[in-house]
């Protein structure tokens, strides 16, 4: 079984604790209907931080790379992952709510004494996915774009020309 850290949010930050660590794509449950495959490690770097703007904060760095599927093409497409990313905790979600939405600064989430740092990795990388990934250019789409133009049922001409009378 693998390790599973749990953190008390407030706490953390506070103390400015460090963590780190890796985790294979496959434990990822959320993840996995975004995937072509679930090879793969992502590691992951959190620290605390007492005061950043304001708000104690959780910092959290994670790489890697998924295989994703290209929404062109329906090929494999790796897409790497580097996120950087400030969180600033709340005690509540009223806390947060009672702020205006601001442009700057970090996301606000709500601490908890129980927070599984999986689950904090993986909420980031479902956010770093793009909604429709796609190559910038897909192999064979050149190639294959001049016989789609023929006709799609050019293959079928052969068997249906040879049994007519």
């Amino acid at each position: 079984m693998s390790h599973q850290p749990v953190i008390d949010g407030l706490e953390f930050a506070r103390t400015g604790s460090k963590l780190h660590g890796a985790w294979p794509v496959a434990g990822f449950s959320r993840l996995r209907d975004a995937l072509r495959t679930d090879e793969g490690t992502l590691q992951y770097d959190l620290r605390g931080v007492a005061q950043e703007r304001g708000y104690p904060a959780l910092h959290l760095k994670v790489s890697g790379a998924l295989q994703l599927v290209c929404q062109r093409c329906l090929g494999a497409l790796e897409f790497p992952l580097h996120i950087d990313v400030s969180l600033g905790l709340a005690e509540t979600q009223a806390e947060i709510d009672a702020e205006p939405l601001a442009a700057e600064g970090p996301e606000r989430i709500v601490a908890g004494a129980e927070m599984p740092v999986r689950d904090l990795v993986e909420d980031e990388v479902l956010l770093a996915i793009p909604l429709a990934p796609r190559h910038e250019r897909c192999e064979g789409r050149d190639a294959g774009a001049a016989s789609e133009e023929r006709s799609p049922f050019a293959s079928l001409r052969g068997l249906v020309g040879g049994t007519r009378h």
